[in-house]
């Protein structure tokens, strides 16, 4: 982040990082109302968002992001899924989407470490680390939603089959715009 905005003192990386954090929580709650209905679990664009902003940020400002987001949901704003306008906080977080919740950061910190190495440079190695950032995601999703509806429950068919086909999409998508990000700026920088 510091070739893209950089921070010369201690105080201005604080307040940038700030800024960015608030910023990414604003686009991952933005991203969970964009919806597609499913049962139980909802599909979104967040997973897109979230690997777009840790690809960006890094692993660390990525991570924090991630749990930022997932601190003003459990305080009961508004951010998640098909949250009421008040929030419904922790609860909402033990119900069948917790797992993926979780997800989310292993989901941030497997993109935004290999952004650091340069993955996000090369189209094919970011594909890589996000797939297996979702595969992650997605196992922990898958658990939860196990041990909350019970194992002899279709969990796969609820949980990660009907996702396979829009993930691959929000995969592409999210490469892409990094791409285009890294033109951008090298465009803009020189």
């Amino acid at each position: 982040m510091d070739r893209v905005w950089p921070a010369e003192s201690t105080s201005a990386k604080i307040l940038r990082n700030v800024v960015l954090v608030l910023a990414g929580t604003a686009l991952i709650a933005i991203s969970s109302k964009i919806l597609v209905p499913f049962w139980p679990v909802h599909m979104t664009m967040q997973t897109a968002v979230i690997m777009i902003i840790a690809a960006a940020y890094g692993w660390r400002l990525g991570t924090l992001t991630v749990i930022a987001y997932l601190v003003e949901g459990a305080m009961g704003l508004p951010v998640f899924t098909g949250t009421p306008a008040k929030g419904i906080g922790i609860a909402y977080m033990l119900g069948s989407t917790g797992g993926y919740l979780l997800g989310f950061v292993a989901l941030a910190f497997v993109v935004g470490w290999a952004a650091e190495r340069g993955f996000d440079r090369r189209p094919v190695m970011l594909t890589g680390a996000m797939l297996v950032g979702e595969v992650i995601m997605y196992a922990l999703g898958i658990f939860w939603l196990g041990y909350l509806m019970g194992w002899d429950k279709p969990i796969l068919e609820w949980g990660l089959y009907p996702f396979l086909a829009a993930e691959v999409v929000k995969i592409a998508l999210a490469v892409a715009a990094v791409s285009l990000g890294w033109r951008v700026f090298r465009g803009i920088r020189g």
